[in-house]
């Protein structure tokens, strides 16, 4: 699912919310169905299938591969609630 994030009310456009993941991770499918509830737009990016991508969860995690983690806007969080994306994105 491609998508960009909720624009603010201020018309500012909005961070990129980025949601890396991997197949058989049952945190990040719990993380996928909080965000569809609350009509939360993100991009998904399987660390699996992408190299780069590990990297960016590794520099994040402190060199592991934990998902999910979230990317919004530059700010980085590790198994986040749907609630700390939020406050994440209204504080970018």
């Amino acid at each position: 699912m491609l998508s960009t994030a909720v624009t603010p009310s201020d018309d500012r456009p909005a961070p990129d919310i980025t949601v890396f993941w991997r197949p058989g991770c049952p945190f990040c499918g719990s993380l996928f169905r909080q965000l569809e509830r609350e009509g939360v737009e993100h991009r998904r990016v399987n660390i699996w299938d992408d190299p780069d991508a590990a990297a960016i969860v590794r520099s994040i995690a402190r060199g592991n591969e934990t998902v999910p983690t979230v990317l919004v806007g530059g700010v980085g969080l590790v198994n986040p609630s749907v609630r700390e994306i939020q406050a994440a994105l209204a504080g970018a």
